[in-house]
């Protein structure tokens, strides 16, 4: 192996300073405008028909009373909405004929004066259907199982290394069970919403935009990229507007149907803008999920606990309108040492909503499935969990033979042990119990990979004593307003009240998402590289107006080395004896991701992925109806997530002195989805540590538990009766 050829470090001046986020008072002020509070003089507002049978054709629409209503301005369906140019993805081709693919599919829309005419204007909507046969339901013997030629991470669906079934027969200790994992919602504080404005072309605004969007998203170059050719229009001639955004997780990665919807409606109406927000309700329908998953996992040990065989076998959905495929054995493909090994992925192609991006997709599910093996294969074994991770850390990536960058998992783990205060040794299910409440305690690696996404600019000028730093990065409540002030200045060389960033619109330069745990690196790279850039043409006193653009640099180490970040989960669990009611009074994260950058959002975002974590494991399950595929659990008060009193001692620490080499030049990693990675596990092995009941499906609930508790209250019952 050469010596590294990766990225020259910054030296750290304002990184690793907790700034506050500096767009905070802004928003805690209330005047930091999201997406449907930016001014628009005389938007009209729009709401969507859905669709009431899963797979068909409209046979006839009747809006007459809908037209008749006071307020409305249009009604649109496929046979009279404006066209899109290319309707090669279906998602992005609403209202363009009667094919019907899943039940809630906007069929038409009404456009209207205000929200309430239009909402109410929808509901007089008629629609007859010729409704067809449709398959909803996830199944093991579904007949639309199919091989995906890739993954939504772009690696291959299966792979194989070895004799998996000979290593299988041949071992000491064997795990083989089958772990499942429920649909989720992503459900972000702010819907998804936009305000679309056609100015026309021929409205003399020379190179100016035909049209703006201003959008929820977490990428509006990921927006541009995707519309413009779908509305006919020249990529610069679509300019889309995203300075604030109330959360994401993934849903807002790229744009969905209702982004289209707008732009359609506002064509319609133009030069009028026009706002179309997602309701609560469609966001289980529109705008992406987290697919469930049936895993079946094998490993095989030998008599000291060393892994020889690894199997891990997906089934999960995708949808018969678009494909989405997780990569949900991806992380299974290096995480522990082993000679044989398989992974495949079976894709079921359903007639329902389309799933997408959910934090850590993949890797979320993967893990918990892998987690939650290696802790039934420590209790085969006789081995303390932590210690069979040890005996099977593997020395370079058993997928690709790379030398890893820095894999510090071990260390985390032991951190973690000595601060929780981990009891070593084989774990005695039903062995602490605190009155009627049985006490366990559990532990489960996590990972993520490093990525920085390519095509990313920045452009540095010089205005008034000041650098203004302008990419079109996005800010999705993750603290990039701050952290990429920090980068800069380094980059420069200044002061932070020296800079003034620009994010969040497509005027500035080309920027990757903010997703994938990506951003930091990705933007801070080119940001680097324009500071740099501009450095070497300007010095360090530059003249007003002087400028810079740079884009990322070649980094080989990318390609030579296995980069990720690395954690560990501990968790405290007690459940009432009773009536299996669970609490988790303690979670403590360890994680290994590099330099921070700003401590204070860092440990905000280890915060929020294990909260997200401890919702998976014990409430979120969105729940379709078996007859027609769409969610019944559509609303926050069916479709629990985790809220204060869920919440207990949450403590998230990281290595300190971990700086990442071969990355980008601040030295870090991404931090935003690893959090998640692992954190449902921890919960469960703690829970089976508490009451010798096994629960393989997420959510845990009590009544996957009393079944198993019920002897352990019999044995209580005669055991007093016995001391009496």
């Amino acid at each position: 192996m050469s010596e590294p050829t990766g990225p020259t470090l910054l030296d750290p001046v304002q990184m690793g300073r907790p700034v506050g986020r500096l767009d905070g008072r802004r928003k805690v002020l209330g005047v930091a405008p999201y997406a449907v509070e930016h001014e628009a003089e005389g938007a009209a507002q729009a709401a969507m028909v859905a669709s009431t049978v899963p797979r068909g054709r409209v046979r006839s629409i009747d809006a007459t009373a809908a037209r008749a209503l006071p307020g409305v301005l249009a009604v649109l369906d496929h046979t009279n909405a404006p066209r899109v140019a290319d309707g090669e993805d279906r998602e992005f081709a609403p209202l363009q004929d009667d094919t019907v693919w899943f039940r809630r599919q906007p069929v038409a829309l009404v456009v209207a004066e205000s929200s309430e005419v239009a909402r109410e204007a929808a509901a007089l909507v008629a629609v007859e259907y010729d409704e067809e046969p449709a398959e909803v339901g996830l199944r093991p013997d579904s007949p639309r199982l199919y091989t995906p030629e890739k993954l939504s991470d772009g690696s291959e669906s299966d792979t194989s290394a070895g004799d998996v079934e000979a290593a299988l027969a041949a071992a000491t200790h064997v795990v083989d069970e089958t772990y499942a994992t429920p649909y989720e919602h992503n459900n972000p504080m702010e819907p998804h919403a936009t305000i679309a404005t056609w100015h026309g072309e021929d409205a003399g605004l020379g190179d100016g935009p035909v049209l703006t969007l201003v959008d929820s998203t977490q990428g509006v170059h990921a927006v541009r990229s995707s519309l413009a050719p779908v509305l006919g229009i020249e990529p610069e001639r679509l300019e889309v507007v995203a300075p604030y955004v109330g959360g994401g997780f993934g849903s807002k990665g790229a744009p969905h149907v209702n982004v289209v919807l707008a732009a359609l409606a506002a064509k319609a109406l133009a030069p009028r803008p026009v706002r179309l927000t997602v309701t609560r309700q469609q966001m289980f329908a529109l705008v992406g999920y987290r697919t469930a998953t049936i895993q079946h996992f094998r490993l095989g040990a030998d008599a000291d606990g060393r892994l020889t065989a690894i199997s891990h076998d997906v089934l999960e959905q995708s949808a018969a309108i678009k494909e989405f495929v997780e990569q949900t054995g991806s992380p299974t493909r290096s995480m522990y040492a082993a000679p044989n090994r398989r992974t495949t992925h079976r894709v079921a192609r359903l007639d329902v909503a389309i799933p997408f991006w959910m934090r850590a997709p993949g890797e979320m599910p993967g893990m918990f499935a892998h987690e939650v093996a290696m802790d039934e294969l420590a209790h085969r074994c006789g081995l303390d969990p932590i210690e069979l991770r040890v005996r099977n850390e593997p020395d370079v990536d058993p997928e690709t033979g790379h030398p890893f960058g820095r894999r510090r998992l071990l260390e985390c783990l032991r951190r973690g042990a000595e601060r929780f205060g981990w009891e070593e040794g084989p774990r005695a299910p039903l062995s602490r119990r605190e009155g009627d409440w049985l006490v366990g305690t559990g532990v489960a690696s996590s990972t993520y990979p490093a990525n920085a996404m390519p095509g990313n600019e920045a452009t540095v000028t010089f205005e008034h004593g000041c650098y203004a730093v302008g990419i079109g990065a996005a800010d999705i409540g993750t603290g990039s307003w701050t952290s990429l002030t920090q980068v800069t200045a380094d980059a420069l060389g200044v002061g932070l009240e020296q800079i003034r960033l620009g994010i969040g619109d497509t005027r500035y330069p080309s920027a990757s998402v903010a997703g994938g745990s990506s951003g930091l690196s990705s933007w801070g790279i080119a940001i680097t590289a324009a500071a740099r850039a501009f450095r070497e043409q300007h010095g360090d006193r530059p003249s007003e107006g002087a400028s810079a653009t740079a884009g990322m640099p070649d980094n080989p180490d990318l390609q030579e080395y296995a980069l990720n970040s690395y954690g560990a989960h501990f968790a405290k669990v007690r459940v009432h004896a009773d009536t299996g009611q669970i609490r988790v009074p303690r979670m403590l994260g360890v994680f290994s991701v590099g330099r921070a950058v700003n401590p204070t959002t860092l440990r905000s975002q280890f915060l929020g992925g294990m909260v997200m974590g401890l919702s998976a494991a014990l409430f979120e399950e969105s729940v379709r109806d078996p007859r027609f595929g769409h969610v019944v659990t559509q609303d926050l008060a069916s479709y629990h997530v985790a809220a204060n009193a869920d919440v207990a001692d949450l403590d998230a620490i990281w290595l300190d002195d971990d700086v990442e080499t071969h990355l980008n030049p601040m030295g870090s990693r991404g931090a935003g989805e690893i959090g998640i990675v692992g954190s449902p596990a921890a919960i469960v092995n703690a829970v089976f540590d508490a009451t010798g009941v096994r629960v393989r499906d997420l959510p845990v609930t009590a009544d996957k538990l009393l079944a198993g508790l019920l002897p352990q209250r019999e044995r209580d019952h005669v055991l007093g009766d016995a001391s009496a």
